[in-house]
């Protein structure tokens, strides 16, 4: 499917150096912001108070925030659990306070407005938890990363794989050095949001590597960088399509899901736009510098023949539309 069709090939491949030198120094400054600045860490790595709270009628979770935030307790998580009558809270461990203590202020906050509030239970998440929660996370990215690698590497060819990966670790990269930037919460979900990521961009790379191996059997003539340019014009359209439709849905997250799905949805959102930039200038132009040519991919070539040949029978995709 196709809105539109480019007639004339982009040459995105000549200004590769200059968006790859942008890109370079973004990654930099995530990576400056990243040990300078670090994480804001969420209650589930750093430790900290956990309540579960039933009201007697649904309750809205705005101003449950603003009360509890009154009593000087920061990046406090409430969010429904169950029903709309039962909310749980995260409370990062208050130095000086136990975490019994903490929950009877905010107990007695919380029956000012609904005398009938019960705490259903509480419980103290310890250091160790979030340590071994933050190992867990680390060793779940390192099997994404050695997955995606081994899966390109097979499919194309080994440079592909080492373009296709740095391009996805830049995209991650970045998300990390803009939640060290601004501090922004990062939480599990963020970390889920970050991994899909990987996934995510790791797609657009490969509908790209897949039309430059097209392109290699069918145009005989054709320079690497123009099969390059070639391939990423020829899927623009549905680049276009893909993550239009992707961004509607992460946008309705963003402005309406709530406190619960924000910085979720805005990790996606980096990693969307951040992940088309990537694997059109970053992929493909690591690829192009590597040296990746056709005998990479086509153990037998013909010498002689027209420049274009979609009907030739010893091409298995020939004809292929991405």
């Amino acid at each position: 499917m196709e809105f539109f069709k480019i007639k004339r090939d982009i040459p995105f491949m000549r200004h590769a150096l200059i968006f790859n030198a942008v890109s370079f120094l973004t990654f930099l400054a995530a990576v400056f912001f990243l040990f300078n600045r670090g994480l804001h860490l969420s209650v589930e790595f750093t430790g900290g108070t956990l309540m579960e709270v039933g009201f007697s009628q649904p309750v809205a979770l705005d101003p449950m925030r603003t009360r509890i935030a009154a009593l000087d307790y920061t990046d406090v998580q409430v969010q429904n659990f169950g029903s709309a009558r039962d909310v749980l809270i995260r409370m990062p461990a208050a130095k000086g306070s136990t975490a019994t203590e903490q929950s009877a202020r905010v107990m007695a906050a919380l029956k000012e407005t609904d005398a009938q509030a019960e705490l259903k239970r509480t419980e103290f998440v310890g250091p160790q938890v979030g340590d071994e929660l933050a190992i867990d996370s680390l060793k779940a990215l390192a099997f994404v990363v050695v997955g995606i690698m081994i899966y390109l590497a097979i499919r194309f060819e080994w440079k592909y794989a080492v373009a296709g990966i740095i391009a996805n670790l830049h995209d991650v990269i970045i998300i990390l050095g803009f939640f060290a930037f601004f501090q922004w919460e990062f939480s599990l979900p963020v970390l889920a949001a970050v991994l899909a990521v990987l996934g995510y961009s790791v797609n657009e790379s490969v509908v790209i590597f897949d039309r430059v191996r097209e392109n290699f059997r069918r145009f005989r003539k054709m320079s690497t960088v123009e099969i390059i340019d070639n391939a990423i014009t020829s899927t623009i359209s549905r680049t276009i399509i893909t993550h239009g439709c992707t961004q509607l849905m992460v946008l309705s997250m963003l402005l309406f899901g709530g406190a619960t799905l924000h910085y979720f949805a805005l990790a996606l959102t980096i990693g969307i736009l951040f992940g088309i930039y990537s694997s059109v200038f970053v992929a493909a132009a690591i690829a192009m510098w590597l040296g990746i040519k056709r005998e990479d991919l086509i153990r037998h070539v013909k010498k002689d023949g027209p420049d274009e040949d979609p009907n030739d029978p010893n091409d298995p995709n020939a004809g292929a539309v991405v």
